[in-house]
Formats: C-alpha cells, sequence, structure tokens
C-alpha cells in the first residue's frame, strides 16, 4: 500500500486518521485497481465531527460573526475553486471515472455557486406582522438550524457538495460532510480548499466511511438539525428513520428514471444530440439521465437512424484524455446490475439496436458500450429500473395525451425533457408532467439560481436557488408589548 495515495478526514480544522487507523481502498474504476487509501470513521470520530460542528455554531467565531462576513468567506472559497479545478477535477476523474472535461469543468463552475450564495448571505430577511392585537408589535427573523450533516454520493460529488454547503454557510450553519465510499478522495481535496479559505475551526468537516457506523453515527447524532442526503432510495429509508432519533429536519435527492419526449415537429438533430447527452454524458451516470425516451411514431425510425449513427462513433476508454466521449462505469456492482437487467430485458422480447455489452478494445477496468433498447412496450421491468449507467430505453406514442400517460407512469419525478417547435404543446406538456426540473428543447443544464429537485421516489426539498436558503433557516417570531400598562388578567387570552 505504500504506493497509493493515504488520505486523512479534515475535523476541527484539522487533519487526522481514523480513531483505529481502519481504513479501505479506493479503486480507480478506469483499470479496476487500487489506489487509494481513505480512513474509515469510528463512532467517537463522528462524534468528534459533529461536536466540533455544534461547538462551532453555538461558542465559536463563526457564531459571531456578520452575515456579511459569511459571504466573504464563501467568495474566497469560490475563487479558490475556480483556480483549482485542474487538480481537483483530475482527482474526481481518478476515483470515479468521470471525464476530465467534465469533473474539470464543474470544479470551475461550482465557484458559481459560493459566489452565488455568499452574495445572498446578508439578504435573509425576515418581516414585519401586520399583527391584529391591540399594543403589540411583532416581527418574524430567519435564523440558521445549527449542524447540518451532508451525506454526498460518488457522482458529481464536488458539484453537490457545492449545492449543500453553499446554502447552509450562508444561511450560518455549521457542516459535516460525509463522502461516499464508493468515492471519498475528491471530498477530502476539498478539504484543503476550505482549510486554504480560512474557514474557522469546525465550521466544514469531512469524514469518511461506510453506512455503519459512519452514517448511522451522523444520522442519529443528538446534535445533528438538518440531514441534506443524496443518493439512493434504500439508503434513504435508514435515513428517514435514522433522523427519528434526533427530529432533524430531512431533505432528499434521489434518483430518477427521466423521459425524455421528442414530438413528429422537433429538431431532430437537436433531439439526438439532447438524448446523447441526457444518457451517454457522464456514462448514464447521473439522477437526472433521460432514461426512457419517447417518439412519435412518425419520426421514431428516423431519429433512431441518427441516434445509432452517432453511438457508435462515440469513444470510449480513459477519462483524463481530452479524445474521450464515455468513461468507465464507477462501480463493479454497477456493471454486474446493468448486465443483469439486459439479460432480462432480451428474454422480455427487447431488441438492442446499439450496445449491450463490454467493449472488445479495452482491457480491464468497468466500461460498457454506449446501449440502445427498443422495448415492446411500457410494462418491461428495465422501462421503470434506475440502471445509473449508459441504458436507454425506446418507446413509440400517437398522441400527446398518450405519452403525458406514459411520461408519468413511474414511481420517479426528478426530471424530463421535451422537444417541440409548438410552443403552446411545450406549455401543456411542461405542466403535466410530475417532475421537478422540465427542460424543454435542451437538457441537462444546471445553475445556482435554479431549485433543483423531484417530486415523488425522487425525493423532496430543493437545492440550489433562493428555496434553498430558506431550507437550511427556521423562522423565529418575536412578540413586544408596546403598551406601558401592566398586563391585565393573566387568564384571559390575548
Amino acid at each position: 500500500m505504500s504506493n497509493l495515495e493515504h488520505y486523512k478526514m479534515f475535523i476541527n480544522g484539522e487533519w487526522s486518521d481514523s480513531e483505529n487507523n481502519s481504513t479501505f481502498e479506493s479503486i480507480n474504476p478506469s483499470t479496476g485497481k487500487s489506489w487509494a487509501v481513505i480512513p474509515e470513521a469510528s463512532e467517537n470520530d463522528v462524534n468528534l465531527a459533529v461536536t466540533s460542528a455544534y461547538n462551532a455554531f453555538n461558542e465559536g467565531e463563526w457564531s459571531k460573526i456578520t452575515p456579511t462576513q459569511r459571504g466573504k468567506y464563501l467568495r474566497k472559497l469560490g475563487e479558490l475553486l475556480a483556480d483549482k479545478s485542474e487538480e481537483l477535477g483530475k482527482i474526481e476523474s481518478i476515483d470515479t471515472g468521470k471525464l476530465l472535461k467534465e469533473t474539470r469543468w464543474q470544479a470551475k463552475y461550482i465557484a458559481e455557486y459560493f459566489h452565488y450564495y455568499a452574495g445572498l448571505a446578508d439578504k435573509i430577511e425576515g418581516a414585519t406582522l401586520p399583527i391584529d392585537k391591540p399594543d403589540m408589535y411583532a416581527f418574524n427573523v430567519r435564523e440558521p438550524l445549527g449542524v447540518v450533516a451532508a451525506i454526498v454520493p460518488w457522482n458529481s460529488q464536488l458539484f453537490l457538495v457545492a449545492v449543500k454547503i453553499g446554502p447552509a454557510l450562508a444561511a450560518g450553519n455549521t457542516v459535516v460532510l460525509k463522502a461516499s465510499e464508493h468515492a471519498s478522495a475528491a471530498m477530502l481535496e476539498f478539504g484543503k480548499v476550505i482549510q486554504e479559505a480560512g474557514f474557522p475551526p469546525g465550521v466544514v468537516n469531512i469524514i469518511s466511511g461506510h453506512g455503519d457506523p459512519c452514517g448511522k453515527t451522523l444520522t442519529t447524532h443528538p446534535l445533528v438539525h438538518r440531514i441534506s442526503f443524496t443518493g439512493g432510495p434504500n439508503t434513504a429509508r435508514h435515513v428517514i428513520r435514522n433522523s427519528a432519533e434526533n427530529f432533524a429536519e430531512v431533505s432528499l435527492e434521489l434518483g430518477g428514471k427521466s423521459p425524455f419526449i421528442v414530438f413528429d415537429d422537433a429538431d431532430l438533430e437537436s433531439a439526438v444530440n439532447g438524448s446523447i447527452a441526457g444518457i451517454f454524458g457522464a456514462s448514464g451516470q447521473s439522477c437526472v439521465a433521460g432514461s426512457r425516451v419517447y417518439l412519435h411514431e412518425k419520426i421514431a425510425d428516423k431519429f433512431l437512424d441518427k441516434m445509432v449513427s452517432l453511438a457508435s462513433s462515440i469513444n470510449i476508454g480513459d477519462p483524463l484524455l481530452e479524445e474521450t466521449q464515455m468513461g468507465p462505469l464507477a462501480t463493479q456492482g454497477q456493471m454486474k446490475l446493468i448486465e443483469g437487467e439486459i439479460s432480462k430485458a432480451k428474454n422480455e422480447g427487447a431488441k438492442i439496436l446499439h450496445g449491450g455489452k463490454k467493449p472488445t478494445n479495452l482491457d480491464g477496468g468497468w466500461f460498457y458500450e454506449p446501449t440502445i433498447v427498443d422495448c415492446k412496450d411500457q410494462k418491461m421491468k428495465i422501462v421503470d429500473t434506475e440502471l445509473f449507467g449508459p441504458v436507454l430505453s425506446v418507446l413509440r406514442f400517437k398522441t400527446e395525451e398518450e405519452v403525458i400517460k406514459l411520461a408519468n407512469d413511474t414511481k420517479y419525478g426528478l426530471a424530463a425533457g421535451v422537444f417541440t417547435k409548438n410552443g403552446a404543446r411545450s406549455l401543456r406538456v411542461t405542466k403535466a408532467l410530475r417532475a421537478g426540473i422540465v427542460w424543454v428543447n435542451t437538457y441537462r443544464v444546471v445553475s445556482p439560481i435554479a431549485p433543483f429537485g423531484g417530486y415523488k421516489d425522487s425525493g423532496y426539498g430543493r437545492e440550489s436557488g433562493m428555496q434553498a436558503i430558506h431550507d437550511y433557516t427556521r423562522i423565529k417570531t418575536v412578540w413586544i408589548n408596546t403598551s406601558d400598562e401592566p398586563m391585565s388578567n393573566p387568564f384571559q387570552m390575548r
């Protein structure tokens, strides 16, 4: 293990190994080989991180500074991230298999998220209430919650960190970040940027480890006031159960099986490119992946001819190379899941239009070809199973009413895409779709200004935008008696 990178956790402004020196290895999905050693947090490690955050919130420097000063810390963090995007992006690419082009861009773009929330830090306002009581003055203020437990999956780690801690810190909270056990390095590297930005000790803590004991201890901790979780629905259920122990507020950003609807009047080139971006970008390892495409029967064959042609030309390989367009899957478990579901789909009568196997020209690593599956009907299991990989289910439709029904026939509701030149139709369909995000004639666009979140089994709560910063505060109502007269009868309601 001497040739492997050795990481430490960031707790109370200092770097530390786990209490018992327990570790686990992180695997480079491009090679299938270990490349880094990650600390496995014990219960005591988690308690130290949470306690540090709690003390920073209640007694430390962070509890005394002004909102404007909080904003300056966030701005500094954004500036540093923009400067360090290359090195941070490379670490994330090695650890997850995502393209360096994407991780580098994300690491740089998330600076905008911190700048956005830096600007909002001193604009969290209360209100004077037009109260209906004589001699009473009433107003409310928004105050931070306390310690926030932010749990981030392996995909798009730096981006997801930004959308969580940006509003949390702007509102005045402190944070304990838990990195995914599948890819922790980028988050631990992020701690160096936090340190360089000069945040007081305990304001941001970063721990690593598995669900038990690390995740369980964090989400049940009595000093945690809010849990912001991004991940799978099964883990989310554990998080919700755990939150009953501390009555922490919970927000969930979970999975998706997003519909991508192409009407017969759509610009086919734009629609095909949008679908490629939606399902093969990031190797399909995106919660908003447009993994169900619904094609109007008039243009279905033409669309698929174009898509298969483009899919066959996608350059699969080393994510660190600029010419690579699609990297590996992040885990071996994903590979096995996809292989199993493709086999089931074929047995159910699906036709593989492209892909459906590992590339023959690549040795080692967890690579899988861009795969297009022509499905005979909506009832096939693959149509509503999140695979988190480059697998597209194809179905056809005749009418607007039909496709809306098909698109909404899912337990998920995170995102959707609509391609049409008809403005009235785009508005009708957007209104009818049960999804938290709808992209019209585009796909996979994000911004710090736009709220992000889903319906149904895709979770609840919103990240990004003004709504997010409100979610990290609670309202306090203040009553002031303006009368000089003593209070009257104590047994009479006022």
